[in-house]
C-alpha cells in the first residue's frame, strides 16, 4: 500500500477527488475510523452509497475515478452483491461501497453511528482503550467490544447495541467503567465532524 503516514487530513483528500459531488446523486456518507478519530497509519476513507442501479453505480465510479491512483472496482458475489471501488489520493485510500439499501439501513454505517454515539458519550474515555486495541491488531468492532466487554459476536453485539436508546448506551459505558457521568443531551446524529490530529506520531 501506497498511502503514507504523513498524509494530510482526510477532509482534504476528500475535497481534492471530490467524490462526495461526483457521486451526489447515490447518497454518499462519509464512515469509517477517520471521522471517529480512530485511524491508524494505513486507515482508509470509507464513502457508503445507495447504488440500487449497481450498473449505474459503477459507470459513476469508473467516469470519475478510473485515472486516479491504484484504482480498482468490482462487484462481490455475496449476497447483497455491493459494488466495491477503491482509489488513491493525497496519502488516503479512499473505499467507495454502493449497495442497493438506504445508506441507513447498511451494516457499515449503523456499526459508525453506534460508535459515534458511544464516543459522544464517553469521550477520550473510551477512545483511547480502543485506538490501544487497534494498535494491536484488533478490527474496530471488535475493539468496540471488548473495551465494553460486549459478550458474543462483536459486529451483531454493536449492532444490537445500536438500536437502543442513549440512556441504555450509558448504562452499558457505566458498567464496563466509562461514562460515569448522567447524559444530559441526546447524542448527536453522526456528522463527519472536523479532522482529529493524529493520535500517534508517524513512523
Amino acid at each position: 500500500m501506497s498511502t503514507r503516514h504523513d498524509r494530510r487530513c482526510y477532509e482534504e483528500a476528500l475535497a481534492e477527488c471530490g467524490v462526495l459531488r461526483a457521486l451526489a446523486s447515490f447518497d454518499p456518507r462519509i464512515a469509517g475510523t477517520p471521522p471517529l478519530g480512530l485511524d491508524l497509519p494505513g486507515s482508509d476513507v470509507d464513502v457508503l452509497c445507495f447504488a440500487p442501479d449497481a450498473h449505474a453505480f459503477t459507470d459513476a465510479v469508473w467516469r470519475n475515478f478510473a485515472s486516479a491512483p491504484a484504482f480498482t472496482a468490482k462487484q462481490l458475489t455475496r449476497a447483497p452483491r455491493p459494488v466495491v471501488a477503491s482509489f488513491e489520493v493525497a496519502g488516503w485510500r479512499i473505499e467507495l461501497y454502493g449497495e442497493a439499501i438506504p445508506v441507513e439501513q447498511q451494516r457499515g454505517w449503523r456499526h459508525f453511528a453506534v460508535e459515534q454515539r458511544l464516543l459522544a458519550l464517553a469521550g477520550d474515555g473510551l477512545r483511547m482503550p480502543v485506538l490501544t486495541l487497534r494498535r494491536q491488531g484488533m478490527k474496530t468492532e471488535p475493539a468496540f467490544a471488548a473495551a465494553l466487554r460486549l459478550s458474543g459476536d462483536p459486529y451483531l453485539a454493536l449492532l444490537r447495541l445500536g438500536e437502543r436508546d442513549d440512556q441504555t448506551l450509558v448504562s452499558v459505558l457505566q458498567a464496563a467503567g466509562f461514562a460515569e457521568h448522567k447524559i444530559t443531551a441526546a447524542a448527536p446524529e453522526p456528522e463527519i465532524p472536523s479532522c482529529h490530529p493524529c493520535p500517534f506520531p508517524s513512523q
